[in-house]
C-alpha cells in the first residue's frame, strides 16, 4: 500500500508541476473539478509565464483568469463540471480560444496549449470537431480520477504490479520544435480538418489574476503540422508481480523513415512519433531461417552499457521464406490520394515513381487496379493483368491532383473492386496511398473500421503507405493498417518506395502467418526486473495471448520481428525464461504454439563480445529511446551512442543502412538542445534504475 501510495504522489507530482504541491489545493472539495496545463512557445518549445487563461462555462458564474507561473504551468480549481471555453492571451502572441473543453465531476483535465507568435499567419489544422475559434495546438489531456489511479498503479496491462509502472507516459513531454498536434490519449476523431482562419477572440472582462512574471519574446513559427498519437514508455516490471511479458508482433518501418526525414530537414522528430519497435524492425539482422518450420528463432544478450545491474536481452523471429516462383497470385487495388494536398512532388509525384517501381517486378499471376479519390473517388483503370505493363504506366502517368479528400470514398470503391474481383486462394490487397488527410466524407475513422475488419476477415486486407511532411496524420495511416490486417510505411524518398515494392515485396504482399503474438515468462529466481523496449502500443495481457478472439499483427514471408528487453539477473540459472510465440495460418482457424527455453548460455559478458547484428539492434534501440525522452536512457550521451554504432564494427557498419544510422544520430546530436525534463526531482547521477522515483 505504501508503494501504490507514493506512486500516485508522484504521478501528481508530474502532472500539477512542483511548485503547485507547495500550494494549498483550494480545489479538494469532493463535488468539483480541476483545469490544469502548461503553456508553450510554439516554436522555441519553452514554456511561457504570465499568460492571461481565462475560463467561461454556462455552469460557472462570470469568469475565473489565472496566469501561468514560470514553468508555463496554470491551474483552476474547483470548477463545477461542464463544457469549457479556455481563452489564452499574452502579448507578442496571437490569442487563441479553445471551446468544447468536457470537465467531469470530481475530474482533473489537462489542456496544454502552443501559442504562435502574433507576426505568424500559419494556417492552423485542428483535430476532432474544431473549435469555433483554433488559434493554436493543443494537446487534450487523461482525465485523473481513482480509475485513473489505479489503472496506471499496475505494472501492465491486467498486471498486478506497483509503483513500477512508470510515470514517464504522464510526465510533461514538450515534443518536436514545431507545431504539431500530438494527441495524448483517445482523441473524439483521429482526422484533421481543413485550415480554419484565426480572427481574434474578445478580450475577457477583467479579473483577479495571480502574480505575473518577465515576458517572453515573440518568435518565428515551424511551418510543420504533423499528427501523432504517444503510446507512453514502458514501466519496470518486478517479476514476483508480473513475470509474463506479451505483445503483438509489429513489422512496421514508418517511425523510423519519418524521423529520417525529419532530421534530414534539420529538426528535430515529434516525440510522439517515435515508436522505438519500427526503428529496430527497419534493420535486417541476418537471421537464418532453419528448415521447414514455420519460425526461427535468434536470442542473444549482453550487459546494458547504460542500465546498470541490468542485461539487454535480443529477441529475433524470422518468418519462413517464400520464394518469387512460389508467391501467390495478386489482385492489388492501389487507392490514391489526389487531393490538393498531394499536388508536390514528394508526394503525388513519388507515389507515381514508386508505383513504376512496382509494375517492374509483377508478372502475368498479378492484376493491377486503380481508384483516386479527391472530392470524390472515381476509378482510373479496372483489373489490369501485370502482362499490359503499358496500360498500367499510362494510368499511373495519368494521375493528377483535383479537389479536396474525400478518403472515405476511395476506399469504399477500393474495397468495393477487390471484392467484385477476388482472387481466390490469393494475395487480395487494398494499398492506400496518402498524406493521411482526410477533410471531407470520413469525418470520424471508428465510421469505417468495423467495415476494414470485416472485409479482412474474407481476406481482404489494407495497407498504408504514406507520403510528405507537413500536415500529415501517422495516427490514421497506422490506424488503418492495423485494423486492415496489412502494413504501414512512410517512403520519404525513392529508395525507401524501392525498399518496400521491389526488395521486400513478397514479404510485403504475401502473409504467411497471422495473429502472431509472443510472450516472454521470465523465470522469478533468474530475472528479478525487466523491460521491454518499444511495443507499447502493442501490449496484450497475460490472458489473451491463448485467447484466439484477440487479434494481433501478420508477418509477411521472410520478415523478421526483433524485440529487446532489459532484464536484472539475480543468482545464476541454467535458464532465465520462456519464449513462446502463438499464430495463425494465413487463412485463419486455430492457433499453433511454439515454446522455446531461454537458456542463460546466449549472455555475453559484454557488449563487444555479442554479435555485430544485436550490437546494432541495440543501437537503433537506444537512439530511438534518446529521441523519445525515456527516463531509462538518461545517462545515455549522444558521443556515447555514437561510440556505441562505431563498435557495430565491420563490415556491418559500412553497410549503407548502418551507416546512414550513424551519420542520423550525428544530426540529432547537433539539432538535440532539450533539457531533461526529469533531473529537477530524479537528478540523472542519484538514479535508481530498478523503480520510478518516488517522493521522500
Amino acid at each position: 500500500m505504501h508503494s501504490v501510495a507514493r506512486s500516485v504522489l508522484c504521478v501528481f507530482l508530474l502532472l500539477f508541476a512542483l511548485p503547485a504541491l507547495a500550494q494549498s489545493d483550494a480545489g479538494t472539495n469532493p463535488n468539483t473539478s480541476t483545469l490544469i496545463g502548461t503553456v508553450l512557445n510554439t516554436h522555441q518549445r519553452r514554456p511561457i509565464a504570465n499568460v492571461i487563461v481565462t475560463a467561461s462555462s454556462p455552469n460557472l458564474q462570470g469568469e475565473l483568469t489565472t496566469s501561468t507561473d514560470a514553468q508555463g504551468s496554470y491551474r483552476i480549481p474547483q470548477l463545477p463540471p461542464g463544457d469549457y471555453t479556455l481563452t489564452f492571451e499574452k502579448e507578442g502572441f496571437k490569442p487563441y480560444r479553445r471551446s468544447a473543453i468536457q470537465l467531469r465531476l470530481n475530474r482533473t483535465t489537462r489542456v496544454d496549449v502552443e501559442l504562435l507568435a502574433a507576426a505568424s499567419e500559419e494556417p492552423v489544422h485542428v483535430i476532432g470537431t474544431p473549435p469555433t475559434i483554433d488559434v493554436g495546438s493543443t494537446t487534450m489531456g487523461v482525465n485523473i480520477d481513482q480509475e485513473f489511479i489505479k489503472r496506471i498503479a499496475v505494472a501492465r496491462p491486467g498486471g498486478k504490479g506497483g509503483a513500477t509502472r512508470s510515470y514517464e507516459s504522464l510526465a510533461e513531454r514538450p515534443t518536436s520544435a514545431h507545431p504539431g498536434v500530438a494527441i495524448n490519449g483517445p482523441p473524439s476523431s483521429i482526422l484533421p480538418s481543413q485550415s480554419l482562419s484565426r480572427p481574434a477572440p474578445p478580450m475577457p472582462p477583467s479579473a483577479p489574476r495571480f502574480a505575473r512574471r518577465d515576458a517572453e519574446p515573440p518568435a518565428s513559427v515551424s511551418p510543420f503540422h504533423m499528427y501523432f498519437q504517444g503510446y507512453g514508455v514502458n514501466p519496470t516490471i518486478n517479476t514476483e508481480e508480473e513475470r509474463f511479458s506479451t505483445f503483438s508482433v509489429d513489422t512496421d518501418s514508418a517511425s523510423y523513415t519519418l524521423t529520417r526525414a525529419y532530421l534530414e530537414r534539420g529538426d528535430l522528430p515529434n516525440e510522439q512519433a517515435v515508436r522505438v519497435e519500427e526503428f529496430v524492425n527497419t534493420f535486417d539482422y541476418g537471421y537464418a531461417h532453419q528448415g521447414s518450420a514455420p519460425f526461427s528463432v535468434q536470442v542473444e544478450g549482453f550487459p546494458s552499457p547504460v542500465r546498470k545491474g541490468y542485461h539487454v536481452v535480443h529477441v529475433g523471429v524470422k518468418a519462413r521464406e517464400v520464394s518469387r516462383p512460389q508467391r501467390k497470385p495478386s489482385h492489388l487495388v492501389f487507392v490514391i490520394d489526389v487531393s490538393g494536398s498531394m499536388n508536390l512532388e514528394n508526394r503525388l509525384g513519388l507515389v507515381k515513381r514508386a508505383l513504376h517501381l512496382l509494375v517492374n517486378e509483377l508478372d502475368e499471376r498479378d492484376q493491377v487496379s486503380i481508384v483516386v479519390y479527391g472530392s470524390t473517388a472515381r476509378l482510373v483503370m479496372e483489373p489490369t493483368s501485370a502482362v499490359h505493363a503499358h496500360i498500367i504506366r499510362a494510368a499511373i502517368d495519368s494521375l493528377h491532383t483535383e479537389g479536396s479528400t474525400n478518403a472515405q470514398a476511395g476506399l469504399e470503391m477500393g474495397y468495393s473492386l477487390a471484392a467484385s474481383h477476388l482472387v481466390e486462394g490469393g494475395i487480395n490487397r487494398v494499398i492506400l496511398c496518402s498524406d493521411g488527410v482526410a477533410n471531407t466524407g470520413l469525418t470520424d475513422a471508428n465510421s469505417i473500421w468495423e467495415r476494414i475488419r470485416s472485409r479482412a476477415a474474407k481476406g481482404i486486407t489494407l495497407s498504408t503507405v504514406g507520403f510528405g511532411m507537413g500536415n500529415y496524420n501517422d495516427v490514421l495511416m497506422e490506424r488503418l493498417s492495423q485494423v486492415g490486417e496489412g502494413n504501414y510505411a512512410y517512403v520519404d524518398r525513392i529508395e525507401e518506395a524501392h525498399r518496400i515494392f521491389v526488395r521486400n515485396l513478397t514479404g510485403t504482399l504475401q502473409v504467411v502467418a497471422k495473429d502472431v503474438k509472443l510472450q516472454m515468462e521470465f523465470n522469478p529466481k533468474a530475472v528479478s526486473h525487466y523491460r521491454l523496449l518499444g511495443y507499447e502500443n502493442r501490449m496484450l495481457t497475460k490472458e489473451q495471448f491463448a485467447d484466439d478472439r484477440v487479434d494481433a499483427g501478420e508477418i509477411g514471408a521472410g520478415h523478421a520481428v526483433t524485440a529487446l528487453y532489459e532484464v536484472k539477473l539475480t543468482e545464476p540459472s541454467a535458464s532465465f525464461g520462456t519464449l513462446r510465440i502463438r499464430y495463425k495460418a494465413p487463412e485463419g482457424g486455430d492457433s499453433k504454439l511454439i515454446e522455446k527455453p531461454l537458456p542463460s548460455s546466449v549472455l555475453r559478458p559484454a557488449y563487444g563480445r555479442a554479435t555485430p547484428p544485436t550490437r546494432l539492434s541495440y543501437v537503433a534501440a537506444a537512439f530511438a529511446e534518446k529521441l523519445r525522452g525515456s527516463y531509462w536512457v538518461r545517462p545515455l550521451t549522444y558521443d556515447a551512442l555514437l561510440s556505441l554504432w562505431e563498435e557495430v564494427g565491420q563490415p556491418l557498419k559500412a553497410r549503407e543502412d548502418v551507416a546512414e544510422l550513424g551519420a542520423l544520430i550525428q544530426k540529432a546530436r547537433a539539432l538535440d538542445h532539450r533539457e531533461d525534463r526529469f533531473e529537477a526531482f530524479a537528478p540523472v547521477s542519484t538514479m535508481d534504475f530498478d523503480r520510478v522515483p518516488t517522493l521522500p
